[in-house]
């Protein structure tokens, strides 16, 4: 049944599962920021950025940001590459710490790679960031 008198299920109790509007990097102020502070880190899927930011600054979670260019495929595959990143960020958020920032400008070749290259990707742009 669907429509408004459809009845509705509870949200799975998914604290860690969901993805709040604070964990997302949204103004060019703070897109611009993190490439001109922070730090580079390069791989075959995707170059990243990485900031911590200032003590003062809220500290909500760590934040993600995504640019996908055009020249990396049409709407629907920079819709699913957005999608598997923000998928890797969601899983591996609590390693981060909350005062990170992340930008990923993704690469063509994550178009096609498979997830667990994505994971794995991630994973090294965590350990970079934090050292």
């Amino acid at each position: 049944m669907n429509g408004p008198s459809a009845p509705r299920t509870p949200k799975a109790a998914a604290g860690a599962l969901t993805r709040p509007p604070s964990s997302r990097i949204l103004r060019t102020a703070d897109f611009r920021t993190v490439y001109d502070k922070g730090i580079r880190v390069s791989g075959p899927l995707f170059a990243a950025f990485c900031l911590a930011r200032a003590a003062g600054e809220p500290r909500g979670s760590a934040r993600l940001g995504l640019t996908v260019p055009r020249a990396v495929g049409k709407a629907v595959v920079r819709n699913r590459i957005k999608r598997r990143f923000r998928e890797a960020f969601r899983l591996h958020r609590s390693e981060i710490g909350v005062e990170w920032d992340i930008v990923l400008n993704p690469r063509r070749a994550a178009a096609t790679a498979p997830w667990e290259a994505v994971e794995r990707a991630f994973r090294k742009v965590i350990e970079k960031c934090k050292a």
